[in-house]
This record gives structure tokens, sequence and C-alpha cells, in this order.
């Protein structure tokens, strides 16, 4: 009667553990990164090489961060049942005793009850009223086994995806690089006097001197700057896939605070134009790297700075969502981009993409600007 009674204390209620969908969900960036794959193939004939391949590195950048994402979901949820299988071990132990216990003795042998015939009649009721319960145990230990296997075989597939869409990611940025090289059509607004920008770019000391200065590098000018921005301020989309790191005004590690956000992005993550805009400058500026400035409207800048590559230069015309440069990878190449830990990519710092935004060169909240998450 007392391994009975055992039985029943532990089939009592448990906490449910959710299954997680994590599986379908990395089912579903393997099946993104196949896609892409295929544009990427469209592509190198596409007419318009450049948006075709654009879009195409866009989309392999979705497909691996959400497998990545998936991956990371899968450890977890793998680590959970493991410790879930662990924690039962002596649950499982002590319900295969009972069964084998059952199981192996003879009808006669199970009669000899301690507590006679009325015992052996109490037992077989209370083994009677626990067997539904033991089936949905073992229901639920075969589930959690067979997702189990399920995730480990998900991550048995995921480094060799991951492989793949990154060695096809590069073969696209290879080719966008090489298509922009043979852009000869892009639509100019005015030339830049290369000695002005130089002297400019010597002279100036912060960000807000530069921009001041802008207009002196200018020659031959086509057209005044076009009003594009009606009805977008608020809902523009950010020019990088990626997180807002650093607020407006939040300091950073050293206590220096800017007028601009910061967002973290993967190693060499494509930049686009969030607008149509003229490019007014796109080069290396004071210590922040590689800079795009683009001016959407007239009294307009945004600056865009961290890049490694920029592409084109001053006075060109680039619609909304053309490519205009990618981050730095810093060295980490491929094993970052491999990792799952983190929220983007590894253990290794993720790139940073600077964003200000000046209106009649004062700097304003690019949150007010760009479709960004408040609560974030």
């Amino acid at each position: 009667m007392r391994i009975l009674l055992l039985v029943a204390a532990l089939l009592l209620p448990v906490e449910v553990i959710a299954k997680s969908d994590v599986v379908d969900r990395a089912r579903a960036a393997s099946d993104k990164l196949e896609t892409a794959t295929e544009q990427l193939k469209a592509a190198g004939s596409a007419r318009d090489r450049v948006s075709a391949l654009t879009a195409t590195i866009l989309a392999f950048e979705d497909g691996l961060r959400a497998l990545r994402s998936g991956v990371r979901q899968a450890e977890a949820r793998e680590a959970e049942l493991t410790a879930k299988l662990q924690d039962r071990d002596a649950e499982v132990a002590a319900l295969l005793s009972v069964l084998m216990t059952q199981g192996n003795a003879g009808s006669p042998v199970i009669l000899l009850h301690p507590g006679g015939p009325l015992g052996a009649v109490r037992a077989g009721m209370v083994l009677a009223d626990v067997a539904p319960a033991l089936n949905v145990r073992a229901s639920d230990l075969r589930q959690d086994l067979q997702e189990l296997e399920q995730l480990s075989a998900l991550q048995d597939v995921a480094s060799g995806k991951l492989e793949e869409g990154l060695a096809d990611l590069q073969s696209a940025r290879s080719a966008l690089s090489q298509a922009i090289a043979d852009r000869k059509d892009l639509p100019k607004r005015f030339i830049a006097d290369p000695v002005r920008e130089a002297i400019l770019i010597a002279s100036a000391d912060t960000l807000s001197r530069f921009a001041a200065g802008l207009d002196q590098i200018t020659v031959d000018i086509k057209e005044p700057a076009p009003l594009q921005l009606d009805g977008q301020k608020g809902a523009l989309p950010l020019p990088v896939q990626g997180e807002v790191v650093r607020r407006a005004g939040e300091a950073d590690a050293a206590g220096i605070s800017r007028p601009g956000i910061v967002l973290a992005t993967q190693p060499r993550a494509i930049v686009t134009s969030p607008v149509s805009a003229t490019l007014r400058y796109a080069g290396p500026l004071l210590d922040f790297g590689e800079v795009v400035i683009l001016e959407p409207q007239a009294e307009v800048l945004f600056v865009l700075a961290g890049l490694n590559v920029v592409y084109g230069s001053a006075g060109d015309i680039v619609n909304a969502g053309d490519p205009l440069g990618l981050m730095s990878d810093v060295g980490h190449k491929n094993a970052a981009e491999l990792s799952t830990d983190g929220d983007q990519a590894g253990a290794a710092p993720l790139e940073t993409l600077y964003i200000e935004v000046r209106h009649k060169n004062t700097p304003e909240d690019p949150s007010t600007w760009f479709l960004i998450d408040k609560d974030g």
C-alpha cells in the first residue's frame, strides 16, 4: 500500500511548461535563407542589379538573424528540457519500479497483501485510479523527449545552414560592390569641389561646424533640395537592421552624451537610405569613421556615422532603399556572424551606427523622425 501511495503522491499536479515553437521558427528562418538564395540567382541577371542585390542582401540578413534567434531559443529550450528531465530522474525511477513490480509479480503474490484481502482490494482500486494519470505523465515525458530530439537535430543542421547563408551573403555583397562600381547613370544635384571639401574636413573640429560648412563645397548646383518628407516624419524606417542601444542624450561608458541614437548591428550589415535624398557627403570625418550625410529636404540633414564602406559621392541623388554602405566587421568576420550568443551576434562586441538628425543645423531627437519602438 505504501508503494501505491507513493505513486499517487508523484502524480500530484506539477507546473506545466508550455511547448515552444522554436523548431518551427528556425525552420521558417531556414526557408527565408533558401528564398534569399533564389533571389541572389535572379539578381545576377536583373536589369537593375543594384536594387535587386540590395533587396537580396536584406533578405539574407533577415533570414540569418531569424535563424540565429531560432537557434538561441532552441538552445534555451533544450537546456530547460534537459534540466526538467534530470529533475524527474528519481520520479521516473520510482514509477518504473512500481510498474515493474506490478508487472512481474504473479496474481497469488499480489493477493498476499499485509492488510489481507480487503487491503489487496483497496490497493487495486488505488492502482486503477492512478493508471490514467500514469498514462498522462508517460505521454508528457514522451513529448518532451521527442521535442528534445527535434531540438538536437535542429542544432546539428543550423551550423551548416548559417555557413551556407553567409557564403551566399558574401557573394551578394561582392556582386553589389561590382554593380555599384559599374553604375554610370546615377543623377547628381551638384558637384563637390574636392579642394574645398578637403579644407572643410581639415578645419572643422565638430560635426556642427562641418554641417554648417557643407554649402561651401558645392559647385554647379543643378536644382535646390526637393521637399520629400511631408507626412513621413516619425514614420521613416531605420537605415540598418539593428537595435537601439543608446537614445538621444544618454551618456555612454565614458560619460559622453550625444544628441543622436546608436544602433547595434551585425558585422557588415548593409546600410540603406531611409528616404529619397541628396548625398551631401560620403567619407571619413572626425572620429566617426566613415560617414554619410543625407539631405532629404532643405535644411534637414541625416548623419549616419560608423560605416566601414560607403557607396556614392557628394551630389548623388539616391532613392529610398538605395544602398549607402556596409558596417565594419573589426576582424569578427564569420566567427561572430555564426555565433548565437547575445541578442544580435556573438560574444564579441556588435558594430554600432550613430544616427543624428539636424534641422537648420540644430540637433533633433531622431526618435521623432524614425520609426523606433519608444518602449524598447
